[in-house]
């Protein structure tokens, strides 16, 4: 059994800060789609469209037949324990700093053996175990032998708390309070158990619901932080920015209509500079103090929280600005991940579908609830996934836009949804 994990002491601040040591991340091409499966939460090996075998690790060909026709197929992850190890010793920087660590060898019920860390619950071999993929502080899949029953606080395990970036006992910025996303994440934050929640609010003469609730919690600070004023953006920053371990930015202009239903730029020009030049200046601001405390003890800074929407995969015409600032704003967070991967820390984009709120009140249902929105980022953040896509409205795009993108755009065109 997990014991829980206690609250972290308060840092002695004349201590060094430790800076990241990443673990060894070379991986050839062919491993990329476990990684890209990892990265939204599943385990997929690679299984022969010739002879059905199911082969780890990747290779180019199949081990049985020899065929070059492979594809990535989700697996269940159930399996026997083998054997397992505790290391003791390592000449690998991160793992030296984290010993002991606890190695297992699974024999998969889909066939091939494979090599996992383990989770702590798991009991001496012979045993069963289930296999899932996570991606590690690089960025890269890696496999977890998890118990297949688990305790409360299975979460709070050593290793798997390397792994993810569960809000408990963290400090948390949400930068738009006022919307009922922002504030159903609050009431979610809470109670996942963080420490501090920081929330942004702008325009603070506008007195709006639910507001005023969130405002109660003892672990919530409201902090003034209107995303399209870079002087603001800058002194939170140097207020918060170092105390800061995971940064939700859900501040969002979202206007309807596309190109020809409204005159002039002022529309378009608001939705890119909070959509777009707003994530800009935040990770300008805040992303150098998160880069330097990934590797800060238990409660290290873990990750950032981009809110998204599928439509920024591919353009919705009726909400056609809308979908070009999101769509530039998945670029520049392509962006910042590729920046914040050599010091651990985890950019989490989230592409939810059409929200109930009211700039989609004349869309019909199905639409996500700000709640089940929240509840879906929260569980990326314990799980350690990079890339969520709530709802059922995302989940067909996703789909339709992986088969053909061509195709999905000329439907979207054609008034399709």
């Amino acid at each position: 059994m997990t014991m829980p994990l206690m609250k972290p002491k308060r840092k002695n601040p004349v201590l060094r800060t430790r800076q990241m040591n990443l673990p060894p991340w070379a991986r050839g091409r062919v491993a990329l789609g476990m990684t890209a499966a990892a990265a939204e939460g599943r385990l997929e090996l690679q299984v022969c469209e010739q002879c059905g075998a199911v082969q780890y690790p990747p290779r180019e060909a199949c081990h049985r037949c020899l065929s070059a026709a492979l594809r990535w197929r989700a697996q269940a992850g159930g399996g026997q324990l083998l054997a397992s190890t505790t290391l003791h010793h390592s000449n690998d920087l991160f793992f030296r700093e984290r010993l002991p660590w606890r190695l297992g060898l699974v024999q998969l019920d889909a066939g091939p053996s494979v090599m996992v860390h383990l989770h702590g619950e798991v009991g001496e071999a012979p045993a069963r175990v289930h296999v899932g993929a996570r991606l590690d502080r690089a960025g890269q899949a890696v496999l977890i032998g998890f118990p297949e029953t688990g305790s409360e606080h299975m979460a709070d395990d050593r290793m798997l708390r390397e792994m993810t970036s569960d809000p408990r006992f963290r400090k948390v910025l949400v930068t738009d309070g006022k919307s009922a996303v922002g504030q159903a994440l609050v009431h979610a934050l809470v109670k996942a158990g963080a420490e501090i929640v920081w929330v942004g609010h702008a325009e603070p003469w506008k007195k709006l619901p639910g507001f005023e609730d969130i405002s109660q919690y003892k672990e919530v600070t409201l902090v003034p932080l209107d995303l399209t004023n870079g002087r603001q953006v800058s002194e939170l920053a140097g207020e918060i920015g170092g105390k800061v371990d995971i940064v939700i930015n859900n501040a969002e202009m979202h206007r309807a209509f596309g190109i020809s239903s409204r005159r002039g730029t002022d529309v378009a020009r608001a939705e890119m500079d909070i959509n777009y030049f707003g994530l800009l200046r935040l990770a300008q601001e805040f992303g150098p103090a998160l880069r330097a405390r990934s590797a800060d003890g238990i409660a290290h800074a873990a990750a950032w929280v981009n809110l998204l929407s599928i439509y920024a995969l591919s353009n919705y015409p009726p909400h056609g600005t809308f979908s070009a600032s999101k769509a530039a704003a998945l670029s520049l967070a392509q962006c910042l991940r590729a920046e914040m991967r050599p010091t651990g820390i985890r950019v989490i984009n989230v592409f939810p579908g059409p929200i109930e709120d009211e700039w989609n009140q004349n869309m019909p249902p199905p639409k996500v609830a700000p709640a089940a929105l929240a509840s879906a980022i929260v569980k990326a953040l314990k799980e350690g996934v990079e890339d969520v896509y709530p709802g059922d409205v995302a989940q067909e795009w996703l789909e339709r836009w992986r088969d053909n993108p061509k195709v999905l755009e000329r439907e979207l065109a054609a008034g399709g949804s």
